[in-house]
């Protein structure tokens, strides 16, 4: 079960190729941006069209790092497809994590409601995973080779981690309050794909030279909503509902009269019910197998009494089928930025709600005509640092980017030995097109979308009057 969730996280870092946080695009105003943060307009009077979409192109984006002892098995997973943990050392109780996301908008579709507040509808479809592990070095190794241990140990199994994945059908909607104040929300309708989580808080390993055996205890817990293999199909990617969720983001900007705009967001606070046919396990117990050895008189047997499999006989043996509720991995976003003609500074924090994680970024963008190119070194909090960068191609009525919030392999803050360091990689892009009417102030036109003149009200002002009302 250690090993599936690694290797689920290690999926992830397969990919990392081609995060779901791409900061570069913070405040850039595409139609990406004014998904991800609800405060954000999509939208320039007197320049933009009506309507805008990446008509079915996907925004591609995916971050996965990992940061210990564990490189090398995973680098051979990944390039290789061999699993190999004969260069990772034991004995020592090193911990390793490993940490991946990706945010995959396969279709998004945004609307200009209206001239006065800026009223902006956006409707979108994603595809979104999240993973973390905890876990030792031991961990890895004793489902690989358990030959190399020797003697009884305690707390070398220690893990805990989790992945999930799921479709997210949202509803966004944002407008001006004033001139400087905005908000914007942005609620969704979830459909759980896979979930696997575990936590190992006790083990115990005992090798028996007299009787070549190898024994090996856990008290652990583990949640999925698949048991083996086997059951994940193609046909499992499309949304049903079976495991149904909901979820939030609330976002505002406000415009300072210097030019310094801030913005603050909590982003997809929300939850996921699995189906009763999902499996809860609960372990107290030991399984004990024989050490893998050669048959003199036939030496191309070997024992295939693996732990694993056994392992994996006892958590089937004690599985409860019922439903349970897994969290969302909701963030809160904060940032500050100021534009100096063709130079534009920002500060952004943002930090995992329920989980571990979060980043640091200081992101410098230069703009020339419809060109922008953005440098961002970022720390993360898991103790790490990154430098990412974005190319953009940008008009009011078509944008194309490209871009890594990892682009170069992660800076060692502190001396590390050749197996462990650290190591991660993202990148993303995207593309997306307005189309329909120009916007244009009414003065300059004959027509204009949402133009209700004096009736016409502000949703969130409705919102903030009955709560001063009742004050």
């Amino acid at each position: 079960m250690v090993k599936r969730l690694v290797l689920f996280g290690t999926f992830l870092f397969s990919f990392s190729c081609v995060k779901a946080q791409q900061y570069g695009l913070f405040n850039t105003k595409t139609l990406f941006d004014s998904f991800e943060n609800p405060a954000q307009k999509a939208f320039v009077l007197d320049s933009s069209r009506q309507f805008a979409s990446n008509f079915f192109l996907p925004y591609l984006g995916l971050n996965a790092a990992n940061r210990g002892d564990s490189k090398s098995a995973l680098s051979s997973l990944i390039n290789d497809r061999y699993y190999d943990t004969s260069n990772i050392p034991i004995g020592l109780n090193k911990r390793n994590r490993l940490f991946g996301s990706t945010n995959i908008y396969l279709f998004n579709f945004k609307i200009f409601k209206s001239y006065k507040y800026h009223k902006e509808l956006g409707f979108s479809w994603q595809l979104r995973s999240d993973a973390f592990a905890r876990y030792t070095n031991e961990a890895l190794v004793v489902f690989d080779d358990y030959n190399r241990f020797e003697g009884n140990q305690t707390g070398l199994l220690k893990t805990d981690g989790f992945g999930q994945s799921y479709h997210q059908f949202s509803v966004t909607y944002r407008e001006n309050l004033n001139k400087r104040l905005a908000f914007g929300a942005k609620l969704s309708v979830l459909s759980g794909i896979t979930y696997n989580s575990i936590n190992i808080s006790n083990s115990n390993l005992a090798v028996d030279l007299d009787n070549n055996t190898v024994s090996v205890g856990l008290t652990a817990k583990y949640k999925s909503n698949f048991l083996r293999p086997h059951e994940l199909r193609f046909m499992n990617l499309v949304p049903t509902f079976k495991n149904p969720g909901i979820a939030a983001s609330f976002g505002t900007t406000y415009t300072a009269k210097s030019g310094i705009l801030i913005m603050a967001n909590i982003k997809d606070l929300g939850f996921i019910k699995w189906n009763r046919k999902s499996h809860v396990i609960y372990v107290d117990n030991t399984v004990t197998v024989g050490r893998e050895t050669i048959d003199i008189a036939n030496p191309e047997y070997i024992n295939t009494n693996t732990l694993e499999d056994r392992l994996q006989d006892l958590f089937v043996d004690l599985d409860q089928q019922k439903s349970f509720y897994t969290l969302t991995n909701a963030k809160a976003d904060f940032m500050v930025s100021r534009k100096f003609r063709y130079y534009t500074p920002s500060l952004i924090v943002s930090k995992n709600l329920f989980y571990p994680g979060g980043d640091a970024v200081f992101m410098n963008t230069l703009q020339a005509q419809e060109y922008s190119l953005s440098l961002s070194p970022a720390y993360n909090m898991n103790g790490f640092l990154m430098f990412g960068t974005q190319l953009m191609y940008q008009t009011p009525n078509f944008e194309f980017f490209i871009g890594s919030d990892n682009l170069l392999k992660t800076i060692v803050i502190k001396q590390e030995t050749s197996l462990g360091g650290r190591s991660g990689a993202s990148a993303y892009m995207g593309l997306a097109v307005k189309f329909g009417y120009v916007v244009e102030h009414p003065q300059n036109s004959s027509y204009m979308p949402g133009l209700e003149g004096d009736k016409e009200t502000s949703f969130f002002g409705r919102i903030f009057s009955v709560f001063k009302k009742k004050r």
